[in-house]
């Protein structure tokens, strides 16, 4: 019985670390898992952070509510044309240090944030700060596919993305409780502070020398051909752009239309946010059995279900009760729809996410744009109709894309 040579087994798992990027003793361990979680937390703290503390910022900016919604609008539209030319031209760099580095610019610019005195300030400041979001959400997706287990990659990514659910649970309500008691600077170094504590560990925790398939600009052409593709990448567009034309303006909406104190608005946006993280949960044990697609039609079909009966709810009570559904679908369906992506194409994973992540951000500066010029010629009425066509359209392309997807292929010819 013949043996292997000594070193063999090494010289082949360096063969295999030069074919794939990844280091021959990089596992997705419990503690790598956990950094990539908390840095999307830090990201989607960011990201809510301005809809959170939007009644505080209109105030202390001396500015109406649709002029401060302009910080959503110009952050989304920022993070949507950078996050895929991002991931191809930021592909060659060590993961661990592109994570760790996105998450300290974040930290920067939310503590410049912080001084900037009027609004045409502090938008490009704004700009520059949510670059960061466009380069950690796909680069940490693309580590988490990469490294997990093949069966496991739709809960791996699935898991991570819970960040941004509790984000909504604890982040959200706690800046619009910073800024409504201490002033929106507070609620900035808050979210500096988050990022910086996170950009540790993603340095700690993420495994040294970790370089994925390099992402080229000519892959994102191609990737931008595949309709099967961006049709996915369209549902994610619609969804946001739906969501974020009634979300961008939901601490206004407590406060004007509800009556809502500072308190009550937190503690909406705290039963929202408990509810987005049950619906992750869920997402990640069931997204494998029921497949990307239809997990991912059910989480639109949910919210679509809670803009539907937004304009039936009557007070606090009815509001909350109408937000269950929008918050299991929410989070949950953006993972999904990630994981929906990178597991059509594992080549092109890291330019797919970031694509998604684009249509996202996109969809959110549409929406938060839309909103705003809706709430100035119509008032808050109006908002919930046009969110729930946005939503009402994705749940319907994204079950046809599903239906596609089952149907036989067609016979040869003879």
């Amino acid at each position: 019985m013949s043996s292997a040579p000594r070193g063999a087994g090494r010289a082949t798992d360096a063969a295999a670390s030069a074919t794939t990027g990844i280091p021959p003793d990089a596992t997705f361990t419990r503690a790598t898992k956990w950094s990539l979680l908390l840095g999307n937390f830090a990201i989607g703290c960011g990201v809510m952070l301005v809809p959170g503390a939007l009644n505080d910022l209109a105030r202390g900016l001396a500015v109406p509510v649709p002029a401060a919604g302009w910080l959503i609008t110009v952050a989304a539209w920022t993070m949507a044309l950078t996050a895929p030319l991002l991931a191809a031209l930021l592909s060659r760099f060590d993961r661990r240090r592109l994570l760790a580095g996105a998450l300290a610019w974040y930290a920067v610019g939310h503590a410049l944030s912080a001084a900037m005195p009027q609004l045409a300030a502090l938008l490009p400041v704004r700009a520059a700060t949510v670059v960061a979001a466009a380069v950690f959400t796909p680069a940490a997706a693309a580590v988490a596919g990469a490294l997990a287990p093949p069966e496991r990659r739709g809960e791996a990514i699935a898991f991570i993305f819970l960040g941004w659910s509790l984000a909504s649970v604890l982040g959200m309500p706690m800046a619009s409780y910073v800024s409504g008691h201490f002033g929106w600077p507070a609620a900035f170094v808050y979210v500096a502070a988050l990022s910086a504590v996170a950009a540790l560990a993603a340095w700690r925790h993420t495994p040294a020398g970790l370089r994925l398939p390099v992402s080229s600009l000519r892959a994102l052409v191609g990737v931008l051909t595949r309709r099967d593709l961006m049709a996915v990448v369209v549902v994610t567009a619609l969804s946001a752009c739906g969501q974020f034309t009634l979300f961008s303006y939901m601490a206004p909406y407590y406060d004007h239309v509800l009556g809502a104190d500072a308190a009550e608005t937190s503690a909406l946006f705290l039963w929202f946010g408990v509810f987005g993280v049950v619906g992750s949960v869920l997402m990640a044990r069931w997204i494998d059995r029921l497949g990307a697609g239809v997990a991912a039609t059910l989480g639109l079909a949910a919210m679509a279900l809670s803009l539907l009966a937004w304009p039936l709810a009557g007070g606090i009570v009815g509001i909350a009760l109408v937000l269950v559904p929008w918050a299991l679908g929410c989070f949950s369906s953006n993972s999904a729809q990630q994981a929906r992506l990178a597991l059509a194409a594992p080549a092109h994973a890291a330019v797919l996410v970031s694509l998604n992540s684009s249509a996202i951000y996109l969809g959110q500066g549409i929406g938060a744009a839309t909103g705003g010029l809706l709430l100035a010629g119509a008032g808050y009425g109006s908002l919930a109709p046009a969110a729930a066509a946005g939503l009402l359209t994705a749940t319907l392309l994204s079950a046809w894309l599903v239906r596609g997807s089952r149907a036989p292929a067609a016979a040869p010819k003879r």
